[in-house]
């Protein structure tokens, strides 16, 4: 690895602490964020993470030490971007395993209904978000192209298909947004690809904070919800410590170490199939495969970690059906937070990878893909959710808008500014809706890769997902549509 040394001699050598210093620096930013949106109280009304306050002040930092004080030190103890977008890329993966092995509540048949329905919003909001983006940079690289040739303009900054990391960073957050970055600026040209989707995230999760924040202000001053202090709500987690038949907490291995073990082996299984992809079958698949299965297979760390950890669970329930495994090894409160550890140093992370040089060029175009991003996801997920959650119309957007413009967090925040006990559904619909949305939005995820290989593609990919667009809204809205038609006929 490269920050350590072939053969350690000298643990006072800077160099071999250097992918320590950048934890050191996500830690730290993450301690001084908290006490921050603890004691100052414009960040604790605008509901904006902290692990986002905390990406940001690294960002400032960096801003502060190369554009302001140009201040020259070692490198070692510099924010390594590349570093942070490593951790960025494994905190997905890691973090989707530790959500994926939980154990899921069963659910009766109407409640299983709207979990599908939740999901499908969620796959039409990415869609929505994809058909704007593509749209605008579309429409920007051809002028740019006709400027750069006939106005004598610099190089053109964008990419006709950059508009798809749009729902990545909004939709998905940062490590989807940087992954995608990363690989539409490494395969297909994109210069600056990498902070351009780390740069639509972190704006997301503004979008999410403030937006919640200004309709929860409409919602207060139409009288339809009480004001109330997120701070000094008690009790309002999901489930409990531990459940029946779990291992006890005092063993010869700690409870929290198992949980880290299942998390890290699903994972490393994940990367095995990944890696047995790559060195069997992508050499013998041409462009196809380096440029189009490739990216895919590594770019989704976080989909086939999912998967593996699904097949995990159907082992484990086989051999405690079998009376082979007697005790439950999985708690769903420990890998919660195992899962928000992971998250909330992802979210750091991936803010601080963001290189404000890449953007110089497209700032403009970054705020109008942005702005017009979240008015249409609004306006989508407003009448949508509308339509789904009629008895809990305000909940089901406020948790829906928070989660497709930040995270499932920034959903759980805004919904509990609403629902501070969780008495409504809302909670675990956001929380069950990631596997019918990760089926509805699997031809989706196809299509990343195929638009970037040429305009043509790009226009393919467009008008399917517009028609899938069609399909996905006609099935939430089915029971308005074909209860009109019953009553003509």
């Amino acid at each position: 690895m490269y920050f350590l040394s072939s053969q350690i001699t000298n643990f006072s050598d800077v160099a071999n602490w250097s992918f320590l210093i950048q934890i050191f620096y996500v830690v730290f930013a993450l301690a001084i964020a908290n006490i921050l949106r603890r004691k100052v109280p414009f960040l604790r009304k605008s509901l904006i993470p902290t692990a986002i306050i905390a990406g940001l002040i690294i960002l400032a930092l960096k801003s502060l030490l190369k554009f302001v004080l140009r201040i020259d030190i070692e490198s070692d103890f510099l924010v390594d971007e590349n570093v942070m977008e490593l951790i960025t890329y494994h905190m997905l993966g890691l973090g989707f395993v530790a959500v994926a092995l939980k154990k899921n509540p069963e659910k009766d048949k109407k409640q299983t209904m709207t979990i599908i329905d939740s999901g499908a919003i969620t796959v039409g909001t990415y869609l929505v978000q994809a058909i704007v983006g593509l749209a605008i940079t579309t429409l920007v690289y051809f002028f740019y192209q006709y400027a750069t040739k006939n106005l004598n303009w610099n190089e053109n900054p964008i990419k006709w298909f950059s508009g798809l990391l749009l729902p990545l960073g909004f939709g998905q957050g940062t490590g989807q947004a940087g992954t995608w970055g990363s690989t539409y600026q490494n395969l297909y040209g994109f210069t600056g690809g990498t902070s351009f989707g780390l740069t639509i995230a972190t704006a997301g999760f503004i979008v999410a904070s403030i937006g919640g924040v200004v309709y929860l202000t409409y919602l207060r001053k139409k009288n339809l919800i009480s004001k109330h202090v997120v701070e000094h709500i008690e009790n309002n987690t999901l489930e409990v410590y531990e459940t029946k038949n779990e291992i006890p907490s005092t063993e010869s291995v700690d409870k929290l170490t198992v949980q880290f073990i299942l998390v890290f082996v699903i994972y490393a299984l994940a990367f095995m199939l990944m890696f047995g992809v790559e060195k069997l079958l992508v050499p013998h698949l041409g462009n196809f495969g380096t440029k189009t299965l490739s990216p895919l297979l590594w770019g989704f760390n976080f989909l086939i970690g999912t998967v593996m950890a699904a097949l995990s669970k159907l082992v484990l329930n086989f051999l405690k059906k079998k009376k082979i495994m007697k005790r439950e090894y999985a708690s769903n409160y420990l890998l919660d937070r195992i899962g928000g550890l992971f998250f909330d140093i992802m979210i750091v992370a991936g803010t601080a990878a963001i290189n404000l040089d890449d953007l110089t060029n497209t700032w403009g175009i970054l705020i109008i893909v942005c702005a017009v991003g979240a008015i249409a996801t609004f306006i989508y997920v407003k009448a949508t959710t509308k339509e789904v959650y009629k008895d809990y119309p305000h909940e089901g957007f406020l948790a829906m808008f928070g989660m497709l413009t930040g995270t499932a967090s920034n959903g759980m925040i805004l919904l509990r500014e609403i629902d501070p006990k969780y008495q409504t559904p809302m909670a675990n619909n956001l929380v069950f809706q990631s596997l019918p949305a990760i089926v509805l939005g699997f031809p989706f995820l196809l299509m990343l890769g195929f638009a970037a290989e040429s305009i043509t593609n790009t226009v393919i990919t467009f008008v399917i997902l517009v028609l899938y667009l069609i399909a996905l809204t006609i099935f939430i809205f089915r029971k308005k549509i074909f209860k009109k038609k019953n009553k003509k006929k």
